[in-house]
């Protein structure tokens, strides 16, 4: 009797913090959208160019052979060749080692939906890239950037998929740290190549934040809809 006692609590316990993590994922993607919002109204009014020119010109002080090709190696994991197969490796892994099996749809939707919606706001805003000083060449509209997108989808999401599987305080801080490491990395190489404006860095991060947090509310509604029939059954 005590253990099924335990086994109830642990559950409901289970169910609140679904619904705090189903709130708290609500208020950040509202505030995502605001911030995005205000940044895209500060681009169009031609408010950033002074802050963008000064930021790209502070990193690209410090260029140096070495600097360029490690910031070279981050853009290229976060391209979408890289994207792709850093995917498939973690829906493998997801799968096969952790048996996870309706958190690959979720991290299907973050992946796939964050690269669409990329490409719908490139053609909304038309804004060409910076042309200053740029180490390569790339096409394509410059707001907001997909490398900075790509990141902060494949990595925000598996940061939250694999933080249940992580039984330390450690482990989880080392997970973030890594993932934002690796996220903010990716972005600051877009500006040191020249290639991207740092609100269009910021911009893709937002956008990002908004497809993450709006996928994870949904996920996590579906969790609370399965724990509500599960009990009422």
């Amino acid at each position: 009797m005590k253990i099924i006692y335990v086994a109830i609590e642990l559950e409901m316990l289970a169910f609140m913090n679904v619904r705090f993590q189903f709130t708290l994922t609500f208020i950040l993607c509202m505030l995502s959208i605001l911030c995005f919002g205000i940044l895209s109204m500060l681009i169009r009014g031609q408010m950033l160019t002074q802050y963008d020119h000064a930021i790209i010109f502070f990193i690209q002080e410090f260029e140096s052979s070495l600097l360029t090709s490690i910031m070279n190696a981050f853009t290229f994991i976060g391209s979408t060749p890289s994207v792709i197969a850093i995917s498939l490796l973690s829906l493998f892994f997801l799968y096969k080692l952790l048996n996870h099996r309706v958190e690959l749809i979720l991290f299907i939707v973050i992946v796939g939906g964050h690269a669409i919606l990329n490409q719908i706001l490139k053609l909304f805003f038309h804004r060409d890239r910076p042309d200053l000083h740029r180490l390569i060449e790339v096409e394509g509209y410059s707001f907001p950037s997909g490398h900075a997108m790509s990141a902060f989808a494949v990595y925000g999401a598996l940061s939250f998929l694999l933080w249940h599987d992580i039984p330390t305080r450690w482990g989880r801080t080392i997970l973030v740290l890594v993932s934002s490491i690796i996220i903010l990395a990716i972005g600051i190489s877009r500006i040191y190549l020249g290639v991207h404006y740092p609100s269009d860095i910021i911009g893709g991060f937002f956008a990002s934040g908004i497809w993450l947090a709006l996928s994870i509310w949904f996920y996590q509604r579906y969790q609370e809809k399965h724990f509500e029939k599960k009990h009422k059954g």
